[in-house]
């Protein structure tokens, strides 16, 4: 048997989306057969040209998407992004280069449109790299044995005068954009969210095809009545002998714009009856949850992994996006084999602002545009890479330099997957 040679990557038609559906499925190793509400709720994702597939014949072997975000740069200014989705190849089409070929037209296409980086969530570690993007947040998800958490059960909820109340899916649809706007405005690595992502987690689209189940929404208003948090949980129902609650409750996603509505959030989750455990879901890893606790080893690590996965389109237009934390010049040298990000650049860092602008100087530093990446949004050690051989130093104390100039005092963080 011969291997056809004449796939042909190209554009998805709205005419061939569910085959393009269909795949995306099989790659993800779900039921091939896409439900028809699942196709209709998907085609509110369909842009004409973000949408690549490959096609064997009239088959779609492999799925790619792409689509329009920002994503916030240290200090707070909102970065134009290229986000990368539903990125599969069928079994029986791997290693043909498909996902090459789909990944130089996207971000050649993004280039193209002035998009500054490109972002994705890495299902895989080894995968991406090689298309220069790196991983520049982390997320770190804890399980709370709340019987050992220290909260005193009689105590008020919350502490500080403010209110939780429960709400409904349009409460959250109505409330929703403009807190977690505020969240993105002041956390570094956050990411916009379309109104398609609002619908989809409170049941109005069913992108997955499973059955819905509403879970349970919680605002949290701070004593002046202001909107200053949300969470999203789900509750499970367990008990064990003698008829003792063990219930499990399991965050979808929580924002906190100020520390009280994170405080009182936790402790609420904490103080439901029957709920003997918590399951943060995916929180930046220096998240103030351990520490709200009486006995902060209550709260386990279950899970501490990358996240978010950055690729610089535009060097100098993410170096003079972002703020920095001392005063100082670095001359950089990019290696970008396979993309418009290598050259040598010139970094000029102040509390003012940052001018980056090509330079014909010596480099200070060496390194391939996916550690640029994983610097960018300040949560790696530049000494720590050095170290590992993944940057090299042309000029003593160059790594400790970038570190005083890159390095944030809260760590990035990614609140969502896409």
């Amino acid at each position: 048997m011969t291997r056809r040679t004449d796939i042909d990557v190209r554009p998805v038609t709205e005419a061939e989306f569910p085959d393009w559906s269909r795949a995306l499925n099989t790659g993800f190793l779900q039921p091939p057969a896409v439900a028809a509400e699942q196709l209709e709720a998907r085609r509110h994702q369909f842009v004409p040209g973000r949408l690549l597939g490959a096609f064997d014949g009239d088959r779609c072997v492999a799925t790619f998407r792409s689509f329009d975000q920002e994503i916030t740069a240290v200090g707070g200014a909102p970065v134009r992004a290229d986000a990368v989705s539903n990125v599969t190849v069928s079994p029986t089409h791997r290693r043909r280069g498909l996902l090459t070929r789909m990944m130089a037209r996207d971000l050649a296409a993004a280039k193209e449109r002035g998009d500054v980086v490109a972002t994705l969530i890495a299902a895989e570690y080894p995968i991406y790299g090689r298309y220069g993007f790196g991983p520049a947040t982390t997320m770190t998800e804890w399980t709370v044995d709340v019987p050992r958490a220290g909260l005193d059960p009689r105590g008020p909820v919350p502490e500080d005068g403010g209110r939780i109340d429960l709400v409904d899916g349009g409460d959250v649809r109505k409330l929703g954009p403009e807190l977690h706007e505020r969240l993105r405005r002041a956390q570094p690595g956050a990411v916009s969210r379309t109104d398609l992502w609002w619908q989809s987690r409170t049941g109005v689209l069913n992108m997955t095809g499973a059955p819905w189940t509403e879970p349970f929404y919680a605002v949290y208003r701070s004593a002046d009545g202001e909107v200053e948090g949300m969470v999203s949980y789900r509750a499970d129902e367990r008990w064990g002998d003698g008829k003792q609650p063990l219930n499990t409750a399991t965050v979808d996603w929580l924002i906190g714009v100020t520390p009280a509505a994170e405080r009182a959030l936790w402790r609420y989750l904490c103080s439901i009856d029957w709920i003997a455990t918590v399951k943060s879901g995916w929180r930046a890893p220096d998240d103030l949850l351990p520490h709200l606790l009486p006995d902060p080893r209550a709260a386990r690590i279950v899970t501490q992994a990358d996240w978010l996965w950055v690729r610089i389109l535009d060097v100098v237009r993410a170096l003079e996006a972002r703020t920095y934390g001392a005063e100082g010049t670095l001359v950089l040298e990019v290696v970008d084999e396979a993309g418009p990000a290598g050259g040598r650049w010139r970094l000029e860092a102040s509390g003012s602002g940052a001018s980056c602008t090509p330079t014909t100087e010596s480099a200070a530093l060496v390194l391939d545009v996916a550690e640029l990446a994983t610097l960018w949004l300040g949560d790696e050690s530049a000494v720590r890479l050095a170290a590992l051989g993944r940057i090299r130093e042309e000029r003593a104390g160059a790594a400790r330099l970038a570190d005083a100039l890159l390095r944030t005092s809260r760590r990035p963080w990614c609140p969502d997957m896409f």
